[in-house]
């Protein structure tokens, strides 16, 4: 071959230096391939299941209602002279507030009074007449029939005078009730009627409202269900009675600042709701609290002693919503197990059922640890293992 058609020396070293360099990787490649991970089963973190005082916590809907509740009415009737309050105001038990026209009521008191005056009269002269005749019936000198007759004028004219007081004192009374007075402190409503307006004593609607809103009340209701879950619970030991300490949510979503206690419980299911009423009782010195507000109510009724908590990241739902756990089982091995957890806890998941005390429940490494397959347990929140790899430095375990 012609000196002209030899490649130079130069391209020659490159293309050697090249197949040099892809000979090497391909080797590198094939030994990193072969090479292998580090061995056992992976690490995963458990904790043991142990049953705990865990407050059953209901988290219900309310409606606030006054503490009392009064209404103003007339007790006679009349025409309103003039109202002496002022709308939405606060007022005391005792207060005047209308004033009805006290003209014919005070007449009828002076008729009263009259007839009583009278009755007295006739009484002093039928007791001066029965006296006198007493010694003349003894003397004969009047008919025994006759002095009866005296004795029992002066006792009916006694008994006259009675009447006419009891009439004196009925119209006193509803003289003084031309004033019409505030029945319970507490804030008052809108006039339902005006000066001039005549009221009558058996009329439909109240003159108004009072309203004692401090404290106030918070009515709660809870289904009939969970509270027959809730009795049979504590009637089997497996719940503690505690005292119910309410806090509440506003309807904006803020938290009210005080704390209430549950009064008491109805003692009948509603039949249209199938619910059953929970009263309980708030400070309300602000009156932020207004009778008819919607709020939340949180809770709890009793402790459970036979719950477990288990970290949120412990559990899982299948695609129908069932709660299932990992438990370290015999031989190290993963055993899925289905539990009941319908609340949670802070953090944690309130476990009710599924769970014995002693298990091992897996919370770290939850990815890694599928059902059947052998794992090694260590305890959650253990300091991750190292472990060699040859030729390539240290690495960690895997990440829990």
């Amino acid at each position: 071959m012609p000196a002209s058609n030899l490649p130079n020396r130069p391209s020659l070293a490159l293309l050697a230096l090249a197949l040099s360099v892809l000979l090497a990787g391909c080797g590198s490649g094939g030994a990193q391939k072969g090479g292998k991970g580090p061995s056992g089963p992976p690490e995963v973190g458990y904790i043991v299941a142990q049953p705990g005082a865990v407050p059953v916590i209901a988290n219900l809907s309310g409606r606030t209602n006054a503490y009392q509740t009064a209404e103003v009415r007339p007790q006679v009737s009349g025409i309103i002279r003039r109202r002496l309050f002022t709308e939405g105001s606060y007022v005391r038990a005792g207060q005047t507030l209308y004033e009805i026209d006290p003209s014919l009521y005070r007449a009828a008191g002076d008729e009263a009074r009259a007839n009583l005056m009278s009755a007295q009269a006739n009484a002093e002269a039928a007791r001066i007449k029965a006296d006198r005749f007493k010694p003349l019936a003894e003397m004969q000198a009047v008919s025994a029939q006759e002095y009866t007759d005296a004795l029992a004028q002066s006792r009916q004219a006694q008994a006259a005078i009675a009447q006419s007081r009891a009439q004196l004192a009925t119209a006193r009374i509803n003289l003084r009730f031309t004033r019409v007075p505030a029945p319970i402190t507490g804030r008052i409503g809108r006039s339902l009627f005006t000066q001039g307006a005549l009221v009558t004593t058996n009329q439909a609607e109240p003159l108004s409202v009072i309203q004692k809103l401090d404290p106030i009340f918070v009515d709660i209701r809870q289904s009939s269900a969970e509270l027959l879950t809730l009795r049979k619970a504590l009637a089997q030991g497996d719940a503690a009675p505690t005292t119910a300490n309410v806090t509440l949510k506003l309807e904006d979503g803020t938290d009210y600042g005080y704390t209430g206690t549950v009064e008491f419980t109805e003692v009948t299911v509603d039949p249209g709701t199938g619910t059953v009423t929970l009263r309980a009782r708030f400070p309300n010195p602000q009156n932020l609290l207004l009778p008819g507000m919607f709020v939340r109510t949180v809770f709890a009724q009793a402790i459970s002693t036979t719950a477990f908590l288990v970290p949120q990241r412990g559990l899982a739902r299948d695609p129908r919503g069932n709660a299932t756990v990992l438990i370290v089982g015999p031989g190290n091995k993963v055993v899925q197990r289905p539990v009941k957890a319908e609340r949670t806890q802070g953090a944690d998941w309130v476990v009710t059922d599924g769970l014995a005390p002693g298990d091992k429940v897996i919370v770290e490494g939850v990815v890694k640890a599928k059902p059947g397959t052998a794992v090694m347990p260590v305890p959650a929140g253990s300091p991750q293992r190292i472990t060699a790899r040859k030729g390539n430095g240290a690495t960690s375990g895997p990440a829990r």
